[in-house]
């Protein structure tokens, strides 16, 4: 990445997402019953997560890490200890523990290790301030993560979550001061919130931004609800997008969580194109370096098409891989012939040859030249 894909001056993002490897044996390291979203119910495969850095500028995503998620085998459940009745209510002596304090989840805390292992190996060679992870991570746990690695987190909460104004009014004279206001309703937000309204085919898009409180959450978060309204029926839907950076623009913030979905494509191309779903290996290491190999060449195609693009501009995945597997059949030929061919000769042959079963056409000064 350094050598070959980052661009000087450009922005990225962190960006993590889980993915799921159908397998139909039940030989392959670390197979098991897994959810699909594309199927919509859970499937026996593999299951992973993958690390991207996505240019902002490019916006594309770039996978520098992936890891296959291993289930820990299920222990039977220890007896549960009956405890002596206690008299309603707190017990005496007991204190509220802080909620900036609590321990990360398992799934938590395998993340934030690959996170903190690959921001400590990109060191200072580039700037990130941002992970962004899609609505499964939409909850106190990975805000604290996030916190705990340096960095600040976008992603997405539930529609039916309580979103609290900051509460503005007087202070009682007692007790503790108020931190949460009314509870937001997203269809009734005041219009001093309003950032933006489209509207196409009927439908009406009003985008909000406020700095609002989650009671699961020890901090203000910087909150942009999306909502659509459709003007005929009336029917109405919304979105909760976050980031604990309260600095952040709605429009930088919103920009952020649709550029996550880059790592779909890279997910699709490793699986359609570089053998994803399709390796026939088993053990632990040879699994590993299939799925880090499919990765690795999602990154390459992409540094080989750039180049390629230079003189055959229209040239596509499909034609990369028929250009060198024609280029590799014309040099086998190439052994067999008594003499080499002219430079001139060789060059037309092997254009030929490397253009049979392309999408796209050669360029003609690339086939005379």
């Amino acid at each position: 990445m350094r050598t070959h894909r980052l661009t000087p001056g450009d922005r990225y993002l962190l960006v993590g997402h889980a993915c799921v490897v159908t397998k139909a044996g039940t030989e392959t390291y670390g197979v098991d019953r897994c959810f699909s979203r594309i199927f919509g119910k859970p499937v026996p495969g593999v299951s992973l997560f993958a690390l991207a850095l996505v240019s902002c500028t490019e916006r594309r995503a770039f996978p520098v890490q992936v890891e296959q998620i291993i289930r820990a085998p299920a222990t039977p459940p220890s007896p549960i200890p009956t405890a002596p009745k206690r008299k309603p209510g707190r017990p005496k002596g007991s204190s509220t523990s802080a909620k900036a304090e609590a321990p990360l989840h398992a799934e938590h805390t395998r993340i934030s290790a690959m996170i903190r292992g690959r921001l400590t190996r990109i060191g200072s060679s580039l700037a990130l301030r941002y992970l962004v992870l899609d609505g499964h991570f939409g909850n106190h746990h990975a805000v604290l993560m996030a916190r705990r690695l340096g960095v600040h987190l976008i992603s997405k909460l539930r529609s039916d979550s309580a979103w609290y104004y900051p509460y503005d009014g007087p202070y009682v004279g007692r007790g503790p001061r108020r931190i949460y206001g009314e509870r937001i309703d997203p269809t009734a937000i005041p219009e001093r919130f309003l950032k933006q309204t489209t509207g196409e085919d009927h439908m009406e898009t009003h985008i909000y931004q406020i700095e609002a409180r989650h009671e699961t959450v020890d901090q203000p978060l910087h909150v942009v609800v999306i909502v659509k309204r459709h003007q005929t029926t009336g029917k109405q839907a919304h979105v909760y997008l976050f980031s604990s950076d309260r600095t952040l623009a709605w429009d930088a913030l919103l920009d952020a969580y649709q550029l996550r979905f880059q790592i779909e494509f890279a997910f699709r191309d490793a699986k359609h194109y570089w053998g994803l779903e399709d390796f026939m290996v088993v053990t632990e290491t040879a699994v590993t370096n299939a799925i880090n190999l499919a990765f690795f060449m999602v990154n390459l195609r992409r540094r080989l098409v750039r180049d390629r693009h230079r003189s055959d501009p229209n040239a596509s995945v499909l034609d990369l891989k028929t250009h060198y597997r024609g280029r590799s059949y014309a040099e086998e030929v190439m052994k067999l012939l008594p003499e080499t061919p002219e430079p001139g000769v060789l060059r037309r042959i092997l254009a030929h040859v490397t253009g049979l079963g392309r999408i796209h056409p050669l360029p003609a000064d690339v086939l005379t030249g």
